[in-house]
This record gives structure tokens, C-alpha cells and sequence, in this order.
């Protein structure tokens, strides 16, 4: 009963559960034909579909020889990342393992069999990757394998060093996510759906990656502690406690949320940004794939902020929630509404008490200033009373069968 009391507060999750999984999201993520595909590419898309529920169908939704393009890219990164993650690899064999792993790129045979990781079959079977790579054009060639160098080498320097200021915060997320921003930002201009522009400003791309990986960490906070990791700068948590493991004792909870509150207002600096760079897309395949992951990742700011489950449990935004976002933000006037809403969500949220009240105002109102719409925010969808009755009632007959609804359509969701 307690879904169907979570369904009732929200009868609009439940009309866009049904949409999307009644072929809503076939306009944002349309089917991809593999049967035409060689044996090669077969192979890698099932691996991106192994390896990535988040990202594979967003991927297979890009236009052209975009598509194939960055599936390589992924499955290229997530090997390194592979390499990165597996503890069973010694640091004299991982850290020259990093910085030459571009170079295996070159290297038909190149496989590494001595992973423990569950995602090591894009290590064993790397040749077929390595493959699909060497046919790729070489301006795609040249920006995955530049990418992976430069990526290997900051996982190596960040591999037995921990996170102390926040400039050290901004090149580790620089290092795992900024890169792919980058990266794909120069793929999307090589590619000729989007102007060099798009590619060249590497400011706006990174700031992308470095949006969604902040937001990663901030909530992954709990998670990361219970696996023994720790991304959160020290600089800002040691103002706040002794040891960042500290901040889950519930005697420091209010100095613990004052120390998340602060993270979250560093991450929303990226906004603008982001704003700045989704403006200059075209290609509606290409602005879908770079949209939905930044209106998941300000939804999951706005449940985060002031929370103290953040410390507790798992903080997650609702699976119809993430859904209408993944079905609205298709255009830059639907974007900046869901920005607006949710930094509004935030300023509501903000205690006058909190020791980064003014600077997380101040940089509501400047996203405030890019995401007001020029004309009615109406562009993301609202749904008439009699809509929402017959949600309402729907959930009231068949709650159940939406749940297990809920779970299938967990495939296509962005994971949150």
C-alpha cells in the first residue's frame, strides 16, 4: 500500500509510467535495427547492453555513424575503467596498465584474462572492440584514443591519493567524467551533426561531466563509505567533522547536512554552463543525449539538498518522475522550465541558518536568470484534471500491476 500512497501524491508518475512503456519512449529512444550490423558491432552493443543500463539505449538513439562512434568510445572507457576498479591488480602492474591502455588500441591481440571485475569481458574479448575501433574514421580514432590516454593518466595519479581541495575535486571529476564530456563533445562536432564550436569549447564540456559526476558523488556518499571510498573534498567535510565517516553519526546530522548543503551548492556553479552548451545543440538525437542526464542529475540535487536520508539510505528520485523528464526534455525551452522548477524546489529548501545560505541563493539567481523562459513554461507537458482523475483511479484498480510495471521499464531509465 505504501506504492499506492506514493502513486496517489504523484497520479502524473502514473500516466507517464503508462506513455512510456505503451511506446512514449520510442520518441526518445527509438529502436535500432541490428540485424544489419557485421558480426563485430553485434558483439559490442551487446556488451554496451551488458555493461550500461543508463546509457545503452541513448546511445543506440543517436543519429548515423554518431552511434557506432560512441558505443567504441563507452566500451573503451569502461575497460579502462575496468582496469581502474579491479583491486585484485597489483598498483606496479595497474599504473603502467593506465597510462599505456590507448596504446592497445593498435594492438589486435592486446586482451587482459585476469580481471575479477563483472564487467571483465570487455577486457577478455577487447579485440573484438579494438576491432570495431580501427574501423572507425580516423578523426574518431584519433579523439577516443586521446581521450583514453589522458584518462588513463589521471586515474593513475588519483589511485592511491585522496581528494584534499576542492581544486583536486574539480580534476578527479575533470579526470572521470569531464573528459567524456569533452570527448564526446569532440565526436558530436567530427561527426557533422553539430557545429566545431560544440567540440572546440572545452570549458562548457567539461563543466557537463563535472555536473553529473558531483552529482554522483554527493549522493553516492553513504555507498561509497560502506565500500571503503571517499570522493568528497576535504577541504569542505574536515569544517565540518573530524573524519568523513563521521558525518553518518547521528549526533553530527545537522553539521553533516550543512556540509552536503555546501557540496550542492559548488555542483550548481555547473549550471550555467550546462545551460550555456545545451544552446548551441541541433541534432535532436544529440541534444536528447546530453539533456536527460543533466535535468536526472538537477532533480537528484534538488532530493539531495537538506536531506538528511542522504546520511541514512538511498536517496533516489521516483521512477515516473525520472520518466517525465526523459519524455520533457527534448527542447531547450522544456530544459529550462525543469532547471527553473527544481532550483526554485532548492530555494525553498535553503535554511537561514545554513553557513552557505547566501552563495547557494546567489547561484539560484543567476541559474534563475538563464532558465526563465521567454515564453510560458508551459512546455513541458501538464495534464488536465480528468487526466489525473483516471491516473488516479488506475492506480486505485491496478497498483500492482504497475509495480511490476515499475521494475521492467527500469531498463530504459536513467539510473538515479
Amino acid at each position: 500500500m505504501e506504492l499506492l500512497r506514493k502513486w496517489l501524491g504523484h497520479p502524473e508518475d502514473i500516466y507517464n509510467l503508462l506513455r512510456f512503456k505503451m511506446g512514449g519512449y520510442r520518441a526518445v529512444m527509438p529502436r535500432m535495427d541490428t540485424d544489419s550490423l557485421g558480426c563485430g558491432l553485434r558483439t559490442c552493443y551487446r556488451y554496451l547492453n551488458q555493461t550500461s543500463r543508463s546509457f545503452a539505449a541513448v546511445i543506440q538513439a543517436l543519429d548515423g555513424e554518431l552511434r557506432h562512434a560512441v558505443c567504441i568510445f563507452y566500451l573503451v572507457l569502461r575497460a579502462l575503467d575496468t582496469v581502474e576498479d579491479d583491486m585484485s591488480i597489483p598498483s606496479d602492474v595497474k599504473v603502467p596498465m593506465l597510462h599505456e591502455f590507448h596504446s592497445h588500441l593498435y594492438q589486435p591481440d592486446w586482451k587482459y584474462t585476469e580481471s575479477k571485475e563483472k564487467d571483465r569481458q570487455v577486457l577478455e574479448d577487447f579485440p573484438t572492440i579494438s576491432m570495431e575501433f580501427r574501423n572507425l574514421s580516423k578523426v574518431y580514432q584519433d579523439v577516443i584514443s586521446d581521450i583514453c590516454h589522458k584518462m588513463g593518466v589521471g586515474m593513475a595519479e588519483f589511485l592511491e591519493k585522496k581528494v584534499d581541495s576542492q581544486h583536486e575535486w574539480d580534476k578527479y571529476c575533470h579526470y572521470v567524467a569531464g573528459l567524456v564530456g569533452i570527448g564526446l563533445s569532440r565526436l558530436f562536432s567530427a561527426s557533422d551533426l553539430e557545429d566545431s564550436i560544440v567540440g572546440q569549447d572545452t570549458d562548457l564540456a567539461n563543466s557537463m561531466g563535472l555536473f553529473l559526476q558531483k552529482t554522483n558523488i554527493i549522493r553516492d556518499y553513504l555507498e561509497d563509505q560502506l565500500a571503503g571510498r571517499e570522493f568528497w573534498p576535504r577541504e569542505v567535510w574536515s569544517r565540518y567533522a573530524k573524519k568523513l565517516s563521521d558525518l553518518t553519526k547521528p549526533e553530527n546530522i545537522d553539521v553533516a547536512v550543512q556540509c552536503l548543503n555546501e557540496l550542492i551548492t559548488n555542483a550548481l556553479h555547473h549550471v550555467p554552463d550546462v545551460l550555456t552548451y545545451l544552446s548551441r545543440l541541433k541534432n535532436q538525437s544529440v541534444f536528447n543525449f546530453c539533456a536527460i542526464p543533466q535535468v536526472m542529475a538537477i532533480a537528484t540535487l534538488a532530493a539531495c539538498y537538506n536531506n538528511q536520508q542522504v546520511f541514512r539510505g538511498v536517496v533516489k528520485i521516483r521512477k515516473g518522475q525520472a520518466v517525465t523528464l526523459m519524455m520533457d526534455a527534448t527542447n531547450m525551452q522544456a530544459v529550462k522550465a525543469i532547471m527553473y522548477q527544481y532550483v526554485e524546489e532548492i530555494y525553498q529548501k535553503i535554511p537561514s541558518t545554513d553557513p552557505s545560505c547566501n552563495k547557494t541563493q546567489q547561484v539560484i539567481a543567476s541559474i534563475r536568470a538563464m532558465s526563465l523562459p521567454g515564453g510560458p513554461m508551459a512546455s513541458r507537458h501538464h495534464y488536465s484534471p480528468i487526466y489525473l482523475s483516471c491516473a488516479m483511479l488506475l492506480a486505485a484498480l491496478s497498483w500492482q500491476y504497475l509495480s511490476t510495471l515499475s521494475t521492467a521499464t527500469e531498463e530504459y531509465v536513467q539510473k538515479n
